[in-house]
C-alpha cells in the first residue's frame, strides 16, 4: 500500500522514536574528549638549555653582580654588610619561592585570581620532571622545573635591589623579615597580575583566568613593573621611613671602590641577557630581538650619561657611565622583545637623560637620602621604559616581537594597535604598581621600625655595619 505524505511522515517519526534509545546508548558510550596534556616530545632541548643558561645569568646579576656594584658604592666600613645583605636575601628568596612563591605567582587563585594565585603548588606539590609549562608560542613547552628555576632568579634579585636605597643604615634581622613579608604580599601578587596568563590555548575574547594587568593589555616583557618600579618605589619608602644617614650632606661619603662598582655593572650587563632575552621563554627570533636591544639601548644610555657629564663638568666619570649603563638596562627591560633596535637606542638615551636629572637635581631638591639611587635609576628608569614600551612596540615603528607572539595580553591586538591607547594602558600599569607597592611597602617598613627597629644606633652607624652587625671587616689592613 502506498503511503500518503502524512502517512510517510508518521512512519518516519515512529522509526526515529524507535531508534532513539539505541542512539542515546551510543552517545553515552562515546567517551568525552580527553583534556590536553603536554608530553616530553613537545619539549625542545635547545629551549630548555637556553632557559637554564638564562637562569644562571640572572642569578649572576644578584651575586656577584649587584653585590659588587652596591658594595663598591658604599664606604669601606659598610662593604661587607652589603655583600651579606644581598647574598642572604638571595638565599631566603629562593627558599620562599619554592615553598609558596611559585604557587602564589603562577597558579589560579580562584575568586582572587585577578590579583594573586592560589596554593595548589605550595612546596612544589605536583611539580616534577614529568610536568610542563607553556611558553608564549602554541605547542612549545618547557619542563615546569625549568620555568620555576628561571622565575626564581627574578624573585631573588628584586628584593635585593631595594637594599641600595638605605644602605649603610639598616639592621640585618628586620631587613630579612621585611624580605619574606614583602615578597609574599607585594612581589608574588605583582608577578601574578602582570605575567599570569591562561596558556597557549587562549583565544582572544574567550573567558580567561589571567592576572589583572595582563587583562588590561599591559606590556612588560621582562619586568619593568614587576621588578624595577616595584623595587624602586619600595626602596624610596624604606629610605623615607629609616631617615637620612648621619652626616648626610655634611661630610663626604664617596664610593670606596669604583673598580668593584665597574666590575659589578659589567656582570649586571652580561647577566641581563638572561633577564631580557631569557624572558622570551624559548630560543627564537624574538630572543635575538631582546638580546640586541639589551646591547644597544644600554650602550646608548651609558654614552649619553658620559656626554652629559662631559658637557656639564668637562669630566665624564666612571660612576656616571656605570650608572647610565644600569639606567639603560632598566629602561629596555619592559620593551626588550617588542622594540626595533633603532627605537631601543632612542629609548636608552632618553632614559639616561631623565635618570640623570632625577639623580642630580630632583633628589637634591627634595632632600631624600636614596643612598645608591635605587629610586632615581630603577623606579624612574622603569617608569620611562614602561611608558615608552607603548611607543616602541608599535608595528609602524618597527616593533618586531609583537608579530612573533601567538599569545599576548588579553586586550592586545597588533592589527589595531594604537600608540595613544597603549600608552594609556602602560600609564595605568605604572600607576597601579606605584600605589600598590608604595603603600604596602611603607606600611611594612613603618610597622617593622616601630616593633623591631630598622635603624642601628648612632655609634654602630658611625663605626660601620661590618664589624657591628657581622663581626667581620671587608678589609683587614
Amino acid at each position: 500500500m502506498k503511503l500518503t505524505g502524512i502517512g510517510r511522515g508518521v512512519a518516519l517519526g515512529a522509526g526515529l522514536c524507535a531508534a532513539l534509545p539505541a542512539w542515546a546508548q551510543t552517545v553515552a558510550a562515546t567517551p568525552a574528549a580527553a583534556p590536553f596534556v603536554p608530553t616530553a616530545a613537545m619539549v625542545n632541548k635547545g629551549d630548555t638549555a637556553w632557559m637554564l643558561i638564562s637562569a644562571a645569568l640572572v642569578l649572576m646579576m644578584s651575586v656577584p653582580g649587584l653585590a659588587l656594584f652596591y658594595g663598591g658604592l658604599v664606604r669601606a666600613k659598610n662593604m661587607l654588610s652589603v655583600l651579606v645583605q644581598v647574598m642572604t636575601i638571595v638565599c631566603v628568596a629562593a627558599l620562599v619561592w619554592v615553598c609558596w612563591g611559585y604557587s602564589m605567582a603562577f597558579t589560579n587563585g580562584g575568586e582572587l585570581n585577578s590579583f594573586v594565585g592560589g596554593f595548589s603548588k605550595v612546596f612544589l606539590k605536583g611539580v616534577d620532571a614529568t610536568t610542563f609549562a607553556a611558553t608564549f608560542s602554541n605547542g612549545v613547552y618547557l619542563p615546569e622545573l625549568v620555568f620555576v628555576i628561571f622565575q626564581m632568579t627574578f624573585a631573588c634579585i628584586t628584593p635585593a635591589l631595594i637594599v641600595g636605597a638605605f644602605a649603610e643604615r639598616v639592621k640585618f634581622t628586620p631587613l630579612i623579615v621585611f624580605t619574606v613579608v614583602w615578597l609574599t604580599i607585594v612581589y608574588f601578587p605583582m608577578a601574578h597580575m602582570v605575567w599570569y596568563w591562561p596558556g597557549p590555548d587562549f583565544q582572544p575574547g574567550a573567558p580567561t583566568d589571567h592576572g589583572l594587568l595582563w587583562g588590561w593589555g599591559a606590556l612588560d616583557f621582562a619586568g619593568g613593573t614587576v621588578v624595577h618600579i616595584n623595587a624602586g618605589i619600595a626602596g624610596l619608602m624604606g629610605c623615607l621611613v629609616i631617615g637620612k644617614r648621619h652626616g648626610y650632606k655634611a661630610e663626604p661619603m664617596p664610593p670606596h671602590s669604583l673598580v668593584m662598582t665597574m666590575i659589578g655593572a659589567s656582570l649586571l650587563w652580561v647577566g641581563w641577557f638572561g633577564f631580557n632575552a631569557g624572558s622570551n621563554l624559548e630560543a627564537n627570533a624574538v630572543t635575538a630581538v631582546a638580546f640586541i636591544n639589551t646591547v644597544v639601548a644600554t650602550a646608548a644610555a651609558g654614552a649619553v650619561w658620559a656626554i652629559i657629564e662631559q658637557v656639564l663638568h668637562k669630566k665624564p666619570s666612571l660612576l656616571g657611565v656605570a650608572t647610565g649603563v644600569v639606567a639603560g638596562l632598566v629602561a629596555i627591560t619592559p620593551a626588550a622583545g617588542f622594540a626595533h633596535p633603532m627605537t631601543s637606542i632612542v629609548l636608552g638615551g632618553v632614559a639616561s637623560l631623565v635618570c640623570f636629572f632625577f639623580v642630580t637635581t630632583v633628589k637634591n631638591k627634595l632632600g631624600y637620602d636614596d643612598t645608591l639611587d635605587v629610586f632615581g635609576v630603577h623606579c624612574v628608569g622603569g617608569i620611562v621604559g614602561a611608558i615608552a614600551t607603548g611607543i616602541v612596540a608599535a608595528p609602524s615603528l618597527g616593533g618586531q616581537g609583537v608579530f612573533d607572539y601567538n599569545v599576548m595580553p588579553a586586550a592586545f591586538d597588533p592589527a589595531t594597535y594604537s600608540i595613544a591607547t597603549q600608552i594609556w594602558v602602560q600609564v595605568k600599569a605604572v600607576a597601579f604598581t606605584l600605589v600598590y607597592s608604595g603603600v604596602i611597602s611603607w606600611l611594612l617598613f613603618f610597622v617593622l621600625d616601630k616593633t623591631m627597629g630598622l635603624r642601628p644606633s648612632l655609634e654602630v652607624e658611625s663605626e660601620g655595619l661590618d664589624i657591628n652587625e657581622h663581626g667581620e671587616r671587608a678589609y683587614n689592613m
